[in-house]
């Protein structure tokens, strides 16, 4: 899902202009937090308003007192201030204002944007619980990726299929706000009455290959194709600043972990692809390529590479390993994994 139900509902609610004296959002995601935020800040007052009444601070220029002062504060010429404290990970003794928090200024409306989870066990956590909207943030795993670009294009009014974006989640990792940034350059440069993204335009406008990617090399490694897979590493040891070792290594060994969980799934299991790609932490529209893999990599050799890569891994950040340079060494590893 693009949206946790948690986030929809708080946004919603601030859409209705249904507001909360405080407001905590934290978590290990960054991207839903500064959403919520960026959203309060740009539409709670109006312009003329901000100038008075919308104060900014960040947890490590300011300080937890100054913070409480203004938040008690009367809003001029208006019904209500908006306070946002950014950053707040950054602040000395948040924990002070647990006090603030418990009896409100009613006619404020105060936002702690705190990049990090807040331990639910603390005193301070304990004590604000009940009295504030509190939103916590969570990562989208790696293997939740494909799903997540794909519905994000969809509110956007645009629709995808799986393999572009597992292309792109391939090529841009996890972090929401550089996928949402690339995704937006598309939207903006797709002609005019298309609605659909393809593969011709993530190449043309992202610069990452429909023949040459991570994901593509995972395809030809799970079908054993040997000369597709020569191909792929040939492009890649090229162009070593867009496809470094660590990058190849680390959707290689995401690729073949699932593999080797799925070794240990029972037939039952691997009927239904969602169930099987809940058990290995995989896209469940992906389990066709694990079910080929599975053929062509029993138990056994899937083990080793998983070794391979390991080793490889230490050789391309020059643990015994003198000279060999990364195309050398992608050639050789993709060499073990294939035979």
């Amino acid at each position: 899902m693009a949206k946790s139900e948690q986030y929809s509902k708080v946004l919603q609610q601030l859409k209705k202009q249904k507001y909360h004296p405080v407001y905590i959002f934290h978590g290990e995601e960054p991207y839903y937090i500064d959403r919520l935020t960026q959203y309060i800040q740009d539409n709670v007052l109006a312009d003329a308003e901000k100038d008075f009444n919308q104060s900014v601070f960040y947890g490590r220029d300011a300080s937890i007192e100054r913070v409480i002062n203004t938040a008690q504060r009367y809003p001029m010429m208006g019904q209500r201030q908006v306070v946002i404290l950014r950053e707040a990970q950054n602040i000395k003794n948040l924990e002070k204002l647990q006090h603030y928090i418990q009896k409100p200024q009613g006619t404020t409306l105060l936002v702690v944007s705190h990049k990090g989870a807040l331990d639910a066990r603390s005193r301070f956590y304990k004590a604000i619980k009940d009295k504030a909207v509190i939103f916590k943030s969570e990562k989208v795993r790696d293997y939740q990726m494909t799903d997540w670009i794909q519905q994000y294009a969809r509110e956007q009014n645009i629709s995808m299929n799986a393999k572009v974006a597992n292309i792109l989640s391939e090529y841009l990792g996890s972090d929401l706000h550089r996928v949402t940034h690339e995704l937006n350059k598309l939207l903006l440069v797709i002609p005019k009455g298309q609605n659909e993204i393809t593969t011709d335009d993530v190449e043309k406008n992202i610069g990452i290959s429909k023949e040459y990617n991570p994901f593509e090399l995972n395809k030809a490694l799970a079908e054993k194709d040997v000369v597709k897979a020569n191909r792929i590493i040939r492009f890649f040891g090229k162009n070593p600043n867009e496809y470094g070792m660590p990058m190849i290594i680390g959707t290689l060994y995401s690729f073949f972990s699932r593999l080797l969980g799925y070794h240990f799934l029972d037939d039952q299991t691997r009927k239904d692809n969602y169930k099987a790609g809940g058990a290995i932490k995989a896209n469940p529209k992906m389990m066709w390529l694990y079910e080929k893999a599975a053929r062509k990599y029993n138990y056994q050799k899937t083990v080793r590479i998983i070794g391979y890569l390991r080793d490889y891994d230490m050789r391309s950040k020059g643990l015994n390993n003198v000279s060999a340079a990364e195309a050398d060494l992608l050639k050789e590893m993709v060499y073990k994994i294939l035979h």
